[in-house]
């Protein structure tokens, strides 16, 4: 039972939380279907500096809570929650921790927020339960919760092959992203087994990504599934090419400079919330980490 008079559901200091960005998919082509019913992707990743914020109070008796449960998401569920309980199973720590969650990113906008609460979650307890999980290690933890967990685990953009867990850095341009959240949640696994989805896409290279083809093949099927998405996309258009992120329902498209990205949200349909953000090739986990571990930051 969560204990509603704990100190972190009162005040929170800002130097004590863990950010969990967001990401962008740039670009998604699906290569094919797996035996085991997944699919083989190439995407793009990049950061952009919008994020959930976490914070973590470590307790000596074992037990993991989450403080601010995710309406109709069960503790047992939510995702901060089985990352905590995946990383005590790998190494056998005795600490438990309470967790608390200033959510910010919209579930099923394909933002990855979930996944990157996971992350974030995974890379805080390796340092404050001093369990000595290296990179690669928290990394293969957290596939087991999500084919996106590792890209934030490993907060670099990159080329991102095999289910997405396959990652190879790039250094990006870092533009100003208009993120348009449209009224409705998107459900991954129906877009991935719809009937009309493009699984055949041929592989391309970096460079041909670099040179322009940003396709998303899930894009098709939101936008005739979801009409929300479509009219976000259709608006978009106006002010450049509007892109889905991985299934959505997030649509962005890039400006660059900060005025004209702000200008266009200031004429955003009133039904559409979104926001402006940068593009980052460098999580702002990572730096948050470093600092901890350097001893900038104490920790508790």
């Amino acid at each position: 039972m969560t204990d509603t008079h704990h100190p972190l559901l009162k005040e929170r200091d800002p130097a004590d939380a863990w950010p969990a960005p967001a990401k962008l998919n740039l670009m998604l082509r699906i290569l094919g279907r797996r035996p085991d019913g997944y699919h083989n992707l190439q995407t793009v990743f990049q950061f952009i500096d919008r994020c959930d914020w976490l914070w973590f109070s470590v307790r000596p008796d074992g037990q993991i809570h989450r403080l601010n449960l995710v309406p109709g998401v069960a503790e047992s569920e939510d995702l901060t929650v089985r990352a905590a309980h995946a990383l005590k199973q790998a190494t056998g720590c005795p600490l438990g921790v309470d967790i608390y969650c200033d959510k910010q990113l919209p579930l099923g906008g394909g933002l990855g927020g979930g996944s990157s609460d996971a992350a974030t979650t995974l890379v805080a307890l390796n340092q404050l339960w001093g369990t000595g999980v290296d990179e690669d290690g928290l990394a293969r933890i957290g596939l087991t919760l999500g084919a996106d967990v590792p890209i934030f685990v490993r907060g670099r953009a990159a080329w991102g092959e095999g289910v997405g867990e396959i990652l190879e850095p790039v250094d990006l341009p870092q533009p100003w992203y208009l993120v348009l959240v449209p009224a409705c949640s998107v459900a991954t696994g129906a877009v991935f087994q719809h009937p009309e989805l493009t699984r055949d896409s041929k592989p391309i290279t970096i460079l041909e990504f670099l040179s322009g083809d940003a396709r998303n093949d899930c894009l098709p099927v939101v936008r005739r599934c979801y009409p929300e998405v479509a009219a976000a996309l259709d608006w978009l258009s106006a002010w450049g090419e509007g892109r889905l992120t991985g299934t959505g329902a997030c649509v962005f498209a890039v400006f660059a400079d900060l005025e004209h990205a702000i200008d266009a949200l200031r004429q955003a349909p009133p039904a559409v919330s979104g926001f402006v953000a940068r593009g980052l090739n460098r999580s702002p986990l990572l730096d948050r980490s470093i600092n901890v571990r350097s001893g900038t930051i104490a920790v508790p």
